[in-house]
């Protein structure tokens, strides 16, 4: 027995001890206290505090992961407590980030957690993936998942990628370091090109199982336990499909090497680009304008069932209809353009600018930020 294992098993005779929660991971085959210092020694970036990163930072922390960064913008909505298990419903409003690091703390106080609470950008995302030895992403949209994966190429950094679409979801390990020095296939070399973001309907409109991300969310846990202590065989060129309503499972075989090298960090998705500033307005300074008689029309961007269960008046033209219907639109006014939490419409700020229109800004937290402001203001 070398010194670590004997130091490790001294620890783990006193029941006092904070070592006594990884009982059940030493009494594994081929999981030994070197395995458990691997996790301890590690950090995790986890990109997204939703669906998937609820298990995902749950089990993490759970494990004993050293320390784990949580990057998330968004703020919790009563619809998103069907599946992210994380938040309750007095939390409505507040940043998932902050209440992910608060949760996590109290589930096992040895792990470091590091709050991000803001959207990962191509101007934060080399600096913030670069602090940590493996990224995970439970990212909800095309953007997001391009941008982590080609920095996480730029960098040498593996990328524990999930997904979730209505029952089905997938798993892969990309851009791993393997034992030869060659690195595995990155998400590019699946999905080359982000499709047009009209093709997509946003989670409100295409629904997604909530048990799924559960099942998905505890998949990708356990394929960055995997990858940092060594144990099995990681996902690596490899994708794993679930279809839950059959429980039905497939694994696909992916190119074993990458055929897309990534030589810049940028988003060239059709949305919003990490590099372009977006205007924006808070729901505050609007009231100003309209308090003050400022002129302006809104345009809210979001679907008719959403629009149904609420909105802030003004024209609707749903983000996939906007470049047909665009002529409704006079370019000349003013425009604020709002969505659910600020996304779909910095996509449509984006668009209407480009195509010359006077003067477009996007509601910063969409509609979720106006509930809250009304909530506290009243």
């Amino acid at each position: 027995m070398d010194l670590l294992s004997f130091s490790y098993l001294c620890l783990m005779m006193s029941k006092s001890s904070p070592e006594e929660r990884y009982r059940r991971h030493l009494a594994l085959p081929d999981f030994g206290p070197s395995e458990q210092q691997k996790l301890r020694e590690s950090s995790v970036l986890v990109v997204g505090a939703g669906g998937l990163g609820s298990p995902l930072l749950f089990y993490l922390t759970a494990a004993g992961l050293g320390r784990i960064g949580i990057v998330d913008g968004d703020v919790v909505a009563i619809s998103n407590l069907q599946r992210q298990i994380l938040y309750t419903g007095e939390d409505e409003g507040q940043s998932k980030a902050k209440l992910a690091a608060k949760r996590l703390q109290q589930l096992n106080p040895e792990v470091k957690t590091e709050v991000y609470p803001f959207r990962l950008s191509a101007n934060n995302a080399r600096d913030l993936l670069a602090q940590y030895d493996c990224i995970a992403d439970g990212s909800d949209n095309f953007p997001t998942r391009y941008l982590v994966n080609d920095a996480c190429v730029l960098l040498g950094k593996p990328n524990v990628y999930a997904s979730v679409f209505r029952y089905e979801g997938q798993v892969s390990v990309f851009n791993r370091l393997r034992p030869d020095g060659s690195r595995g296939p990155n998400y590019r070399d699946l999905y080359p090109e982000p499709p047009p973001p009209e093709s997509i309907p946003n989670c409100a409109e295409a629904g997604v199982l909530g048990t799924l991300t559960g099942i998905i969310g505890s998949i990708q846990a356990n394929e960055v336990i995997k990858l940092i202590t060594g144990i099995g065989e990681p996902l690596d060129a490899r994708l794993f499909l679930l279809d839950s309503r059959d429980m039905q499972a497939q694994i696909l075989q992916l190119p074993t090497t990458s055929r897309h090298p990534i030589t810049k960090l940028t988003d060239d998705y059709g949305a919003v680009s990490c590099e372009i500033s977006i205007p924006e307005i808070a729901f505050r300074q609007m009231l100003e304008w309209q308090k003050n008689g400022r002129t302006f029309a809104l345009l809210d961007v979001r679907s008719m069932r959403e629009r149904l269960s609420g909105h802030l008046g003004g024209l609707h033209i749903p983000l996939d209809q906007l470049q047909r219907q665009w002529e409704q639109l006079d370019p000349q006014k003013t425009w604020v353009v709002y969505c659910h939490s600020g996304i779909r419409s910095a996509t449509a700020t984006q668009w209407m600018l480009e195509r010359g229109f006077k003067e477009v800004y996007n509601l910063k937290g969409g509609i979720v930020q106006a509930m809250r402001h009304q909530k506290t203001h009243p």
